[in-house]
């Protein structure tokens, strides 16, 4: 959408070509917006004489982001006014998941439209090179089942378990084999001739809860990811807070707000509800801030929507040992909305309804506790909502701006 008029009339001492690249992205915000505008209804929404927004139209097509629609059939009598659109399949963003048992891939065009989708099986054991090797087969795969040229890519963004650095190191983490200390960003751009950005899980489930999910439009949102360890991301006042070295909302790893070892809390304690299971039934299958099915824990969450009393009294026993570290964390930051994600909420909403009679009490406002809308996908969707701001931010660039 455009930011309002630009006007033509020279900056004190501007330069022209500023002013030509302060055109062009105002054109290009208004086309993004959507629709097919006529040439005359673009001119009026930019502000900009006609013979300018033509000038400004010839250049926008000439780099493939924009293209004029053929005339619309039954137009009447007349020469049909002209119609111009942007381009969403000028390029592409590739987001991904990378956990210890799993890897997914989404590939959107520019408008953030899905047009590809491609899961793979890993093993927990796998060191990094088997594991990356997976993952890029995982992306060929997905590439060219979309029908898209890896060239057409234009960024490219991974989550991943544990704490990132800001050059894409994968600073601390405890839960899939040797990532600690890897350059992940390095590695996955030795595929890709675009740039390449990796994340914390968490940050990037919240941020896809906000872009699309049921936090959309929520300036104050923390995203609690429930897995094998809970992890938390949090956006204050619209923007993504990661802290200086990529850290924030790691309480979890303060044993005493109970949020390590979640999933062991119901796998563990199987009892009964374990019989007939089978060898190995209690294993969790790897992690992350989460990341890794726990065939155990999904056993006494099922059997706790079911109504089983044993069940609910583990699940609301989990609940009330979490919400000491959900809640320091809503108090910290006093968000509109918590969202729960992750592993343990896909079996039902009964430890979400949990969480909303312990934690709730315990905030000091009347902040909204909401199961995930994303499930599965929040990770993959919040890494191409990372690789679609990029390109946003280089395409309206008024530095890089043509």
């Amino acid at each position: 959408m455009s930011r309002g008029p630009v006007s033509e009339v020279p900056l004190h001492g501007g330069d022209p070509s500023v002013l030509r690249r302060l055109n062009s992205v105002a054109t290009l915000r208004a086309l993004r917006g959507g629709g097919e505008p006529t040439l005359s209804e673009l001119a009026k929404q930019v502000g900009l004489s006609r013979p300018t927004t033509e000038g400004v139209l010839g250049e926008l097509v000439e780099r493939g982001l924009v293209e004029e629609v053929p005339p619309r059939s039954g137009a009447g009598l007349g020469r049909p006014a002209r119609r111009y659109r942007f381009r969403a399949e000028a390029g592409y963003a590739l987001g991904m998941e990378i956990e210890s048992h799993r890897a997914r891939i989404f590939v959107a065009d520019l408008d953030g439209e899905v047009v590809g989708g491609h899961s793979v099986e890993l093993d927990v054991d796998w060191e990094p090179p088997e594991r990356l090797a997976a993952v890029r087969a995982a992306v060929k795969t997905c590439l060219a089942r979309a029908g898209i040229e890896r060239s057409a890519l234009w960024a490219v963004a991974a989550g991943t378990p544990g704490v990132i650095a800001p050059d894409g190191t994968v600073a601390i983490c405890t839960v899939v084999p040797g990532w600690q200390g890897l350059h992940l960003a390095r590695e996955l751009g030795r595929s890709f001739s675009c740039p390449v950005y990796v994340e914390n899980d968490a940050n990037l489930a919240t941020v896809a809860e906000r872009w699309r999910g049921v936090a959309k439009d929520v300036d104050d949102v923390i995203y609690v990811l429930a897995q094998l360890h809970t992890g938390m991301g949090a956006i204050i006042n619209g923007r993504l807070h990661r802290g200086r070295w990529g850290a924030a909302g790691e309480v979890g790893m303060l044993p005493e707000l109970g949020l390590r070892d979640t999933t062991a809390a119901l796998s563990g304690a199987m009892s009964p509800l374990d019989a007939g299971a089978g060898e190995g039934g209690g294993e969790s299958s790897g992690g992350g801030s989460g990341g890794g099915r726990d065939a155990g824990a999904e056993r006494v969450l099922d059997a706790a929507m079911r109504g089983d009393p044993e069940a609910v009294a583990l699940v609301e026993r989990l609940a009330a040992r979490m919400a000491r570290g959900i809640a320091a964390m809503a108090l910290a930051l006093d968000p509109e909305m918590i969202v729960v994600g992750g592993e343990l909420t896909h079996t039902g909403d009964r430890l979400v309804e949990e969480l909303r009679r312990h934690v709730r009490p315990l905030c000091l406002g009347p902040t909204r506790i909401e199961a995930s809308t994303l499930g599965d996908e929040a990770v993959g969707l919040g890494a191409v909502r990372l690789a679609l701001d990029q390109i946003d931010e280089r395409l309206f660039s008024i530095e890089t701006a043509s």
